[in-house]
């Protein structure tokens, strides 16, 4: 079953959220690292969502991004098996699309996703966009090939490749070679113990 979260419900939760914990507009964008109008844009539904600053409000509000996505917390904590195809969609940042693999998991170290990045004729000769966020990130590419960033380094993975990264500095990626690129995403929250 695949699910997917409506931006006006999504920042409702923020918004509602942050009302509730008494945390201020201007606490809310230090920690997102957006001025007060920018973060206030967001939080209207005026701007588009990235996966970063979900990641970072929901730090901030102590929820899962899940919650802010669904409204409800994660509940399962054995284990949980997302088919083919199937996951929460999140659609965000210019075309990419972000399938959640895990998303009712409790207590993850990790959030799972099945990304699909456009490839986009205007991004090709431009610099790529940086994001930053705790901990660390796995990414390995499915299909297609990927323009992959890290500060002032630049790669070119192809299917099978992976690049394992601290994503608390500056990363990007996009599409190259004139179609979507499929890679797993899997973002390591700070101070994850995995053994």
């Amino acid at each position: 079953m695949q699910l997917e979260p409506q931006i006006i419900e999504v920042v409702t939760r923020i918004k509602s959220l942050r009302e509730d914990s008494e945390i201020s507009l201007e606490e809310m964008a230090k920690a997102t690292g957006r001025s007060v109008e920018e973060y206030e844009a967001q939080e209207s539904g005026e701007h588009d969502l990235s996966f970063t600053f979900l990641y970072k409000c929901a730090t901030t509000l102590g929820v899962d991004v899940i919650e802010l996505l669904t409204g409800s917390a994660p509940n399962l904590t054995g284990y949980e098996l997302t088919g083919k195809g199937e996951g929460l969609v999140i659609k965000r940042r210019a075309g990419f699309e972000y399938l959640h693999k895990a998303p009712f998991f409790r207590n993850k170290l990790a959030e799972p996703f099945v990304v699909t990045a456009p490839c986009i004729a205007e991004e090709q000769d431009k610099p790529i966009h940086l994001s930053y966020h705790e901990g660390q990130e796995l990414d390995f590419v499915i299909s297609g090939t990927l323009r992959f960033a890290f500060e002032d380094h630049e790669e070119v993975l192809e299917a099978g490749d992976l690049v394992y990264y601290n994503s608390g500095r500056g990363h990007g990626m996009i599409a190259t070679g004139g179609e979507p690129c499929v890679f797993l995403a899997l973002v390591l929250k700070p101070g994850a113990q995995i053994m």
